[in-house]
């Protein structure tokens, strides 16, 4: 697999349920303000809506950073209105579900399982530029965690306001980061 990190995204246009409505969303909505680009392999599921839901409870949290989330799925908009309408954890939903059943997003990001036409559970963080700064992958029985994707969204934002910093393991907002040079090697 080839490195996402630090490439730009790749034009799309695709169909999102969001509050209620259709919407149409491109690439373009991604630039201009942080963004987490959230795959999923498939609605009506079991790992995916415990994911979804955590992400639906701290969304607050990533709106306070500036921060949009889009869930993308290989499923249709029609196929999130159902399940939207049909379980209480994706009702708690407020981003946007991305429809993707050409695979054309899932493809243009790396995630597609293409045997079985369905996403890997695939995180990037994309910056106002709309470039990737962070990607993770997981296999498909591992859940994500939503406030550990918080504390890496807040590292990548420290990190790019604060250029010669950068964030070590375990950084959380207001600890001491660290200014590479060579005074450092060896001392830490």
């Amino acid at each position: 697999m080839s490195t996402y990190i630090n490439t730009e995204i790749k034009p799309f246009n695709a169909t999102a349920y969001h509050n209620g409505k259709f919407v149409q969303v491109s690439d373009a909505d991604l630039k201009g303000k942080w963004s987490v680009v959230f795959f999923y392999p498939a609605d009506f599921t079991f790992v995916c809506p415990t994911e979804l839901g955590d992400l639906a409870d701290n969304y607050a949290a990533f709106k306070k950073l500036g921060v949009e989330i889009y869930a993308v799925s290989t499923d249709t908009h029609f196929t999130h209105k159902a399940w939207h309408d049909t379980s209480d954890t994706i009702k708690k939903i407020q981003y946007p579900m991305i429809g993707d059943p050409t695979g054309t997003i899932t493809r243009n990001f790396g995630v597609m399982i293409e045997e079985a036409g369905l996403a890997d559970r695939g995180t990037f963080v994309i910056d106002p530029n709309g470039v990737i700064q962070i990607v993770e992958i997981n296999a498909g029985g591992i859940g994500r965690d939503a406030l550990e994707l918080l504390r890496k969204v807040k590292a990548a934002q420290y990190v790019a306001a604060h250029p010669g910093e950068v964030c070590p393991a375990k950084w959380q907002e207001g600890d001491a980061t660290l200014a590479p040079s060579l005074d450092l090697v060896g001392k830490i």
